[in-house]
């Protein structure tokens, strides 16, 4: 049963990995051959230096992917490495399928519009496939390894790579596709942001009261959600009373404030919203005594 498990997790990964790079071919195909868009990644970085010193594109391309999987497999492990191959064979042969389908390539010549949504599409793409725990190949890899190391934002350090790259491109670049790039990028680096946080986002609630002991037991019971009482002041009267903290999904806050209005209509909650969190009943299953 557990070996099973296990096989359907892995085929999830693996359809998820083949779909974000369905998307990202279908993005390059619909979009940015068309309108002429330029990037960031790889192949802008093998453009300043095709222009700048005369290293051939390819050579660059291939010498530099090579390093980034190595550097991936050291850092991110075996799984993370086989993972990556997929991407690496499997986006050149479907964007040269999506190719051969010529209503693919004539949805609009607005660059405004292409930019748009290859943004949309290509920071759907890379979410989905780093969701799935691996990587599109060559620039994305730093990145990830950037994360792991020194907890930087993925999205946020991918947007530093792509956006210097592009500035790089000034040099040799018509000015106008340099902007679009821009556009692009910070388009699909705040769509990222958006994929490897969904799911993750909860909801954080401080309630002070006299009836804390209610209820605190009634969060638990109720709601299944684990509490914390932190100890507390209030400011005018300077009374001393705990504090209750507790994490809980969207969904539940308004179940909570009804159990929590009718114990105690006075009592004061602060809600405030928090992008992830981790441990036992979020990224580890519960334990009941």
């Amino acid at each position: 049963m557990k070996n099973n498990r296990i096989l359907l997790k892995n085929l999830l990964h693996l359809a998820l990995i083949l779909l974000g790079n369905a998307i990202y071919a279908l993005a390059v195909t619909m979009f940015i051959l068309p309108a002429g868009l330029i990037t960031g990644g790889t192949t802008g970085l093998a453009l300043f230096f095709f222009h700048q010193f005369g290293l051939p594109v390819t050579v660059f391309v291939s010498v530099f992917n090579v390093a980034a999987f190595l550097l991936g497999l050291w850092i991110l492990g075996k799984k993370f490495a086989l993972t990556t191959l997929v991407s690496t064979f499997f986006y050149p042969f479907i964007l040269g399928v999506f190719q051969k389908i010529p209503a693919l390539t004539q949805m609009t010549d607005d660059r405004l519009l292409c930019a748009v949504y290859a943004g949309l599409m290509i920071g759907l793409s890379i979410g989905i496939v780093i969701r799935a725990g691996a990587s599109t190949g060559g620039m994305d890899i730093p990145p990830l390894v950037l994360n792991k190391k020194l907890g930087l934002s993925v999205s946020a350090t991918m947007y530093v790579f792509d956006f210097t790259i592009l500035l790089l491109q000034i040099l040799f670049s018509d000015k106008e596709q340099v902007l679009y790039g821009i556009l692009l990028v910070m388009i699909y680096t705040l769509v990222l942001d958006k994929v490897l946080l969904m799911g993750q986002s909860r909801t954080q609630v401080k309630i002070i009261s006299q009836k804390y002991e209610q209820i605190n037991e009634q969060i638990i019971r109720r709601l299944d959600r684990g509490s914390t009482l932190i100890q507390a002041q209030t400011g005018y009267c300077r009374a001393e009373l705990p504090m209750i903290l507790s994490v809980i999904s969207n969904r539940e806050l308004p179940r909570l404030t009804r159990l929590v209005n009718e114990i105690d209509p006075a009592a004061f909650l602060v809600v405030s919203a928090v992008k992830e969190v981790r441990g036992r009943g979020f990224s580890l299953s519960k334990e009941y005594r």
